[in-house]
């Protein structure tokens, strides 16, 4: 189990070893072939923010060179705010007194429809955590989804093995699941209340997914909540992790900074504002990290960040992207004034992202699985046909 692992470090160790990286040992891990976790820990350093330029070259050559010059397009898809958990940054949260919806049936169809009008094939399921949102209601939401998109990920609370394993029959491609943060004492501060507060449960649910043999899994870290350095070493490690133990499954990893909330508590209605304390040069620091330690890895960039910086950033990593998000269940076509989870920076329709990408000499890529290409043959004459 990745905890095995995990033991192994400490947070102010692994704190102190970044910040304390030397110019002379950033420059070794830009310029060596192989990168290794110490390697990625360099790059992440304050030392190596000097060669930005050159790191985000390096990235674009990689990116280019494996997944060519195409950006997957999808899009989250909210079924229910229903949520029994506390967490310090997210609308959600139990002790927001707002409106709880779970999308019907209908709902959902119509939902669908809207993103399929969109021209959208990839759907990522969002739900909070709650009794009321559990397997039998995703079970049953796949079933009403699958026949309108190929591609379904989903974004739900930590399950157990066999509860994957169900997920994946019922039509799921992909599961993500972020730790939040590595910072097991500060995780309690950040997530009081709820099934959610459990750090180890949490931590050991890659294993679980992996174990169930998920054709993707993704990882990632709230920028924000700790140092995001440190954070994002222990990210990487337990990719790094997850790669050798899990080796046929495909993993992704995201970025989400804070971005402000709306609440409603004793009576009173505040807008709550984050400061992620890291700039958009250190995030784009990060991606061209992440892309130099592991040119195979799917690297995924959300509405959270403004029109201006999606623009510049897709060439220098960056494989897959969402337009025109959502964050609230039927905010597509169903209840559009639904209390949104946060608030999303860039806007623009999917057309508008699509043309984007466009003229920056990319394809958007609205469509690159289908359920068909995860089938094993059921009898050795079908495996022999195959080949």
């Amino acid at each position: 189990m990745f905890k095995d692992l995990f033991e192994n470090y400490t947070w102010e160790d692994v704190k102190k070893s970044i910040y304390s990286t030397t110019t002379t040992e950033a420059l070794r891990a830009l310029h060596t072939d192989k990168r290794s976790l110490d390697d990625f820990k360099a790059l992440l350093s304050p030392a190596a923010l000097p060669f930005l330029e050159e790191m985000a070259r390096l990235s674009h050559e990689s990116t280019a060179k494996r997944f060519g010059h195409t950006l997957q397009m999808y899009a989250p898809l909210y079924l229910s705010n229903e949520c029994q958990n506390i967490c310090t940054y997210c609308a959600f949260s139990l002790d927001n007194t707002i409106a709880r919806k779970t999308l019907n049936d209908q709902e959902l169809i119509t939902e669908a429809q809207a993103l399929k009008e969109w021209g959208y094939d990839h759907v990522l399921l969002v739900t909070g955590e709650s009794a009321k949102v559990d397997m039998p209601y995703f079970i049953h939401a796949l079933g009403v989804l699958r026949p309108y998109f190929s591609h379904i990920s989903i974004e739900v609370q930590p399950l157990e093995q066999h509860e994957y394993e169900q997920l994946t029959e019922a039509g799921i491609t992909a599961v993500l699941v972020y730790q939040e943060t590595y910072h097991a004492e500060n995780y309690k501060t950040h997530h009081p209340k709820g099934k959610k507060s459990n750090f180890q449960y949490r931590l050991d649910t890659p294993d679980r997914a992996g174990a169930a043999h998920l054709h993707k899994i993704g990882l990632g870290v709230l920028i924000g909540l700790e140092d995001w350095r440190t954070d994002s070493f222990f990210c990487a490690l337990h990719l790094d992790y997850m790669e050798k133990r899990y080796w046929e499954t495909k993993y992704s990893i995201s970025f989400p900074r804070l971005r402000p909330i709306e609440t409603e508590k004793k009576g009173h209605h505040d807008r709550i504002a984050f400061n992620t304390s890291m700039t958009d040069r250190e995030l784009v620091q990060l991606i061209c990290a992440y892309r130099l330690f592991k040119p195979e890895v799917e690297l995924s960039l959300s509405t959270r960040e403004s029109e201006r910086f999606r623009d510049h950033v897709i060439k220098l990593g960056i494989t897959s992207i969402s337009a025109g998000s959502k964050t609230n269940p039927g905010g597509y076509a169903v209840e559009a004034d639904s209390l949104e989870q946060f608030e999303i920076s860039d806007d623009r329709s999917p057309k508008a992202i699509a043309e984007m990408i466009t003229s920056a000499g990319y394809e958007p890529v609205w469509k690159d699985w289908d359920r068909a290409l995860g089938q094993k043959p059921s009898n050795e004459r079908e495996r022999v046909e195959n080949k």
